[in-house]
């Protein structure tokens, strides 16, 4: 037998973040793999795109995602394995608008009367964080309710940072408590310090990416596997051992292996015979069709938010007849670095690129979305976005680890956990190190410290294995996920005897 047939072959499904993570890590053992990436797009990166819009100046923008905090250690690592870089940024917010105005560098009116609350909220983000198993299955408007704020409170200051941070728009309400406990108080999560004073008082430095288009065809292109574009995935199916892989062109394929990083709506449409936890599981990560404008209507801008052109990269919009729905817009112009350089070249002829994102078309009634100028539009983008409600924490994360590896099936995709970028990497890392590749990036601490954690919520494992704490925590763990699982299957089953939406 050939050295070649010796190797496992392995199909990895999509090239976003996740997919191309595992692509990387598993070519690094290219002695032992022999992957292909099917990719139903036309080129890698997912989400993840670049796109050029109509105007004088032929510019492009990266679309779909725009950048990361330094935190995002395996991102930034896989970045500078390539010779790519992002470019650092400064977040400015403006939430709001006239009376409810505030943002992340001045002190309004707004952030005056709710000061008594704001220094009461440190207080319950840490009792939070401290009972994060309780409060991981209890929306966060539920416990705002319990501890006695204001509607004013929640709906113009905790529910527009809470769709900042994970663009849940009208979701927001249900999202987990614990989850928003962590984005102020988890070393990996955190964007921002709370501040007793103004909730939010520095604009922290991010990043921005350079061309998503670019970044994601050099990364697939300099590594050793064999890319598919334009190859959807018709059907999958466990047979003897094997997986066989049909595309949309009736053609077939077996592999030894294969990695999904596609969303869990489409494992299920393709995945002959999913199990009964299969589809537990990946049925109770929600969908959501949302919509993004690219545009440059100055004029619907500074109807909707308080518009300081030259600073704010990001506004959250309340609605005014229901205060708990959101509507979110960026300056790109401001964010993005090609456009930035071209703003100020130009002087005052600089172009302004703003995008909104309307969310959740179950509620397009509310949306702004037709004020805009249909002849200031550059770009319309839908897209399908997963849901951070606290029912995607008690009914879809709890399972994922019992997924993982049965009948040479993975799953990777920020989907099985939190929707960021840098989730998405590290699933795919992970995918591959359970195949056997190893992990690509031992020495950055926080990196393998990130890598570490996921791997064992989601996959139940330590990186290194023999006697270690890892694999102490990983066996002590073990029982209690087990319970946390149950327990999440018990409520969903509790849940549809009563006809309530799971």
């Amino acid at each position: 037998m050939s050295k070649e047939a010796k190797k496992k072959q392995v199909l990895i499904v999509g090239s976003g973040a996740a997919g191309t993570a595992a692509a990387y890590a598993l070519s690094q053992a290219d002695d032992k793999f022999d992957v292909q990436v099917w990719e139903a797009a036309a080129q890698a990166g997912g989400v993840a795109t670049s796109e050029k819009i109509d105007g004088p100046g032929e510019l492009s923008i990266n679309d779909g995602v725009q950048g990361g905090c330094p935190t995002y250690r395996n991102t930034i690592n896989l970045m500078s394995e390539f010779g790519l870089s992002g470019s650092p940024v400064h977040m400015m917010i403006s939430f709001g608008k006239g009376p409810t105005a505030w943002t992340n560098y001045t002190r309004t009116e707004l952030v005056k009367t709710l000061q008594p609350e704001i220094q009461r909220f440190g207080r319950t983000l840490r009792i939070i964080n401290k009972l994060e198993f309780f409060f991981l299955f209890i929306p966060i408007h539920k416990v705002l309710k319990w501890f006695g704020y204001s509607e004013e409170f929640c709906n113009h200051m905790v529910f527009p940072l809470t769709a900042l941070f994970f663009g849940t728009g009208n979701q927001t309400p249900d999202v987990s408590a614990a989850i928003v406990a962590r984005v102020f108080l988890d070393d990996d999560l955190r964007l921002f310090d709370y501040d007793p004073e103004c909730l939010l008082s520095q604009s922290p430095e991010m990043f921005a990416f350079p061309n998503l288009r670019e970044m994601y065809a050099t990364i697939i292109r300099k590594i050793n596997v064999r890319f598919f574009p334009n190859r959807p995935v018709a059907s999958v199916s466990r047979q003897r051992g094997k997986v066989v892989v049909k595309d949309e062109k009736g053609v077939s394929a077996t592999f030894d292996e294969i990695i999904f990083t596609c969303n869990a709506e489409t494992v299920l449409k393709v995945l002959d015979e999913p199990s009964w936890l299969e589809r537990r599981a990946l049925g109770s990560v929600r969908f959501y069709n949302d919509v993004t404008i690219t545009h440059e209507d100055e004029e619907y801008m500074e109807r909707h938010y308080e518009l300081h052109k030259d600073i704010d990269q990001y506004f959250i919009r309340t609605d005014p007849s229901d205060p708990s729905k959101l509507e979110m817009s960026f300056n790109l112009s401001n964010y993005q670095p090609n456009l930035k350089a071209k703003k100020y070249e130009a002087g005052d002829a600089g172009r302004n690129i703003y995008q909104s994102i309307f969310l959740d078309d179950a509620t397009k009634e509310i949306w702004t979305k037709d004020e805009i100028d249909p002849s200031k539009i550059r770009l319309v983008r839908w897209w399908r976005q997963f849901s951070h409600t606290w029912r995607h924490f008690a009914f879809a994360v709890p399972l994922m680890r019992y997924l993982q590896g049965k009948g040479h099936v993975w799953y990777a995709g920020s989907y099985t956990l939190i929707n960021t970028h840098e989730v998405a990497i590290v699933s795919g890392l992970a995918a591959a190190c359970r195949l056997g590749a190893p992990y690509p990036f031992p020495e950055d601490k926080l990196a393998s410290d990130q890598f570490d954690q996921y791997l064992l919520l989601i996959h139940g494992r330590a990186r290194r294995r023999g006697c270690n704490c890892a694999t102490l925590k990983s066996i002590l763990l073990a029982p209690m996920w087990a319970i946390l699982a149950g327990l999440a299957l018990f409520l969903r089953l509790i849940m549809c005897c009563m006809g309530k939406d799971v």
